[in-house]
């Protein structure tokens, strides 16, 4: 398994899985656990969540999936950005410890920017690093400006990711924020790498997938993944599609692929307005 060593902190996968419309049908429960736990036996060992993602559920199902494993775990969550005040972000993580079953997330990020002073969330979040609630700290879909003003705050206590989105359809960030956190050391996450699975129908994609004799999926995330300090946190609910997703780091893309790529989906050639789905 590929790894990235985070600013002052571990090194984990670049490949991990995400868990965003998990646990919202009890018909699928056993199988996303299943998945989960596959996941994690196939070196995919950074989990992501959030307290949004089914209110919590999500949560409950990693628990379920991580028993007697934790230690072998990345693990991610969220707060949302109206309880990100300083007592609702150490609320909101305790909550998410116990439905974790866990005493610390190794990352929490800042969900998104809400009406809270950032500066109020920065101080609730240093405090869980402080009390050992959190590792590391991080934020989720912050743009340039936002990243700016987060470090004229935070000084020489950088966040260890931004989380955004960010596949083949969604460049934008490649004009300036991957620059700008590349060279302050700061890891980018990508959500939704494959767009939901809404990439995977694209002629390019499937010639290129032919070549390879990989799926359109491998050489989606195979793509976010040529960039140096990229991280990716596809969804996957079922066994197959965690084994799919795993072997995307094992398909070397070539610069023939690489040009048709940007010829069906043009690099920003400018700043443009940050994405999120």
């Amino acid at each position: 398994m590929r790894t990235l060593r985070l600013l002052d902190g571990p090194e984990i996968p670049v490949l991990g899985q995400g868990t965003w419309c998990m646990a919202e049908d009890s018909r699928r429960r056993a199988g996303e656990v299943a998945a989960l736990r596959a996941g994690i036996d196939l070196g995919m060992t950074l989990i992501d969540t959030a307290e949004m993602y089914g209110d919590g559920a999500s949560e409950k199902l990693i628990a379920e999936a991580l028993a007697g494993r934790r230690s072998d775990i990345f693990l991610v969550s969220k707060v949302l950005p109206h309880h990100a005040t300083r007592k609702g972000t150490i609320a909101a993580c305790e909550a998410s410890l116990r439905r974790l079953g866990t005493d610390h997330l190794d990352l929490y990020l800042l969900h998104w920017r809400g009406q809270v002073p950032l500066g109020e969330t920065l101080e609730a979040l240093q405090t869980l690093v402080r009390d050992g609630k959190i590792r590391q700290w991080g934020v989720s879909n912050f743009d340039v400006s936002d990243m700016e003003e987060l470090e004229q705050l935070a000084g020489s206590d950088k966040p260890a990711v931004n989380q955004v989105l960010y596949n083949l359809s969604r460049r934008g960030i490649e004009y300036d924020l991957i620059p700008w956190c590349a060279k302050r050391g700061i890891a980018v996450m990508a959500y939704s790498p494959v767009e939901q699975g809404r990439l995977l129908g694209h002629a390019s994609l499937r010639r290129i997938s032919e070549r390879h004799k990989a799926t359109p999926a491998q050489v989606a995330l195979a793509w976010v993944l040529r960039q140096p300090g990229m991280i990716a946190i596809p969804k996957a609910g079922k066994v197959d599609h965690v084994a799919d997703n795993r072997h995307a780091l094992e398909l070397q893309l070539s610069e023939d692929d690489l040009a048709e790529l940007d010829l069906a989906f043009p690099p920003p050639t400018g700043p443009q307005p940050l994405e999120m789905i």
